[in-house]
């Protein structure tokens, strides 16, 4: 289709010119030094156009030929440009490969072209990712000092650009810090991030683990509880987690009042997980205060319909711990408990534990001795029941009876 255009304007410039030209009978006299030239108009019309071709092609040529020195200079900047593009790409390549010592080197070549190429001095974000390409490299073959000359280099070149490049750099140091368990490290580096960087979900998991590391159990669990609330994890391993880290921050506490400002700064949803209420009893009875994990305990106690089997089993054997100051307001439901689940070992080693602890030991025997004869009771809890047993047994003056149960809790592993 083209090659027909080109064709039919052909045609259309040649009937033109014959039109133009071939009736044209004018005369151009030339004089010149005495001397006179007469040509026709045609002939005229067409040396005049041929000499300012002509023209054009020498002055085409003259700026060609004067332009060589600059067009040499740019083809060298684009190879090196090239080169330097290409450098990079294998330092990315290599670092896949787990060659980290050819990463290293060829992100080191690639940053040495960065600077020999003027149109590359602005582009910041190449220096930077050339720098974290070496200072990962240097991670990987335990060369912290390098590593760190690397990044400082990357976070330089990073503020000169903008647009948060250094939020990268300051998250891949934080990452490395953790590998090399520097808690300290990776949280300055953590703090240094813009607001908006530090509420990203792989900020957040860096700062959970940056808190762990630094024996801040309370901080991780905050930032888990975002992280949960994010769904960056599954539900199960959520619960696992959230679970964990409260009982470690619960472990922390060497007095009430400590363990008291430590409960109030958990999340509500932490504080109405059974287990971890069941934790926070029991280290509350670890510290002398029976009266206020049973007030724990008691929101979970009276629902306990509603908790699955773990659950009603924690909450029960942290009240058997917690029964020492038992008042009567707790017998209704005591009692309702140990009607609904008669059959759950867990329930009847509380039930049976808070009846001794109300003077109703006979109510209490049957219960406890029931619980301590079940082999699925954990070990700790038989333990106290057949303990229990025993008190009551000396109590009444049977120390037969009560060096019986003595010896087999002595024997439960």
């Amino acid at each position: 289709m083209r090659g027909l255009f080109w064709a039919v304007l052909l045609f259309a410039l040649a009937v033109a010119a014959a039109a133009t030209f071939g009736r044209n009978d004018g005369l151009v006299s030339i004089f010149w030094a005495g001397w006179r030239t007469d040509v026709s108009l045609n002939f005229f019309v067409l040396a005049v156009l041929a000499a300012c071709a002509a023209l054009l092609l020498a002055m085409h040529a003259i700026g060609r030929i004067a332009s060589l020195p600059r067009r040499a200079r740019q083809w060298r900047e684009r190879r090196k440009e090239e080169a330097a593009h290409a450098a990079l790409r294998e330092a990315t390549a290599e670092l896949a490969n787990a060659r980290y010592g050819r990463a290293r080197k060829a992100a080191q070549r690639a940053l040495a072209l960065h600077a020999e190429v003027p149109a590359l001095a602005s582009a910041h974000d190449f220096a930077v990712i050339g720098h974290l390409l070496a200072a990962n490299g240097a991670h990987r073959m335990q060369d912290r000092a390098g590593r760190q000359e690397a990044v400082t280099r990357a976070l330089a070149a990073a503020r000169q650009g903008g647009r948060g490049l250094d939020d990268g750099a300051q998250l891949m140091a934080a990452q490395w810090a953790l590998d090399d368990r520097d808690a300290p490290a990776a949280q300055e580096a953590l703090a240094a991030l813009s607001p908006g960087a530090a509420r990203r979900t792989h900020a957040l998991r860096l700062r959970m683990y940056a808190a762990r590391a630094a024996d801040e159990p309370l901080q991780a669990l905050h930032m888990a509880r975002l992280l949960a609330n994010h769904q960056a994890f599954s539900p199960t391993v959520a619960q696992g987690l959230l679970r964990a880290l409260a009982e470690e921050t619960l472990a922390q506490a060497h007095d009430m009042q400590q363990l008291q400002r430590l409960w109030q700064q958990f999340d509500a949803a932490d504080r109405r997980d059974a287990r971890i209420a069941s934790r926070a009893a029991r280290r509350a009875v670890e510290l002398g205060g029976a009266d206020l994990a049973r007030l724990w305990l008691r929101p979970f106690w009276d629902r306990l319909g509603e908790l699955d089997r773990g659950e009603r089993e924690a909450i029960a054997l942290a009240l058997a711990e917690a029964t020492e100051g038992i008042t009567s307001d707790w017998l209704p439901g005591l009692e309702s408990a140990a009607q609904a689940f008669g059959h759950d070992p867990a329930v009847l080693a509380a039930v049976g534990a808070s009846y001794a602890a109300c003077g109703l030991p006979g109510k209490a025997r049957g219960l406890l001795e029931q619980a301590a004869a079940n082999t699925t009771l954990p070990a700790r809890a038989r333990r106290a029941a057949w303990r229990r047993l025993a008190d009551m047994a000396r109590a009444q003056g049977d120390e037969a009876r009560a060096a019986a149960c003595e010896r087999t809790a002595a024997g439960l592993d």
